[in-house]
């Protein structure tokens, strides 16, 4: 196929077809719900069957994917951020109940006039 200059011609723009593809598609879904890593990882990949610079990008990829990995196993950082979780829970669940209080809310089994149209 590499010989033939149409078909390889015809090959490389099929796979930066489908790797742009994959790629913006995993751009969108950085701001938008899904995996947006997964597209972008998926989309080099692709890219990187046929093109070199998408080769360095996404050994570039695989080198900041395993940095974040680090950070994110380090002991001290996730002690960190479980504090900094449960801590804001709290702060959550308090606001929530001073809404209710300021509200006045009643549960159910507390209600005084059972009367459902007033």
């Amino acid at each position: 196929m590499r010989r033939n200059r149409l078909l390889d011609t015809t090959w490389r723009v099929g796979v930066f077809s489908v790797g742009a593809t994959l790629l913006a598609g995993g751009l969108v879904m950085m701001v938008t719900p899904g995996p947006g890593f997964l597209g972008i990882i998926l989309g080099l990949a692709v890219l990187a069957t046929e093109f070199a610079w998408a080769q360095r990008a996404l050994h570039k990829a695989k080198e900041a994917a395993e940095r974040a990995k680090e950070k994110a196993l380090d002991p001290r950082r996730r002690r960190r951020n479980t504090i900094l979780s449960v801590l804001g829970g709290v702060l959550v669940a308090a606001a929530i109940l001073a809404f209710l209080v300021v509200y006045d809310f009643h549960l159910p089994w507390n209600i005084q006039d059972w009367t459902p149209w007033n």
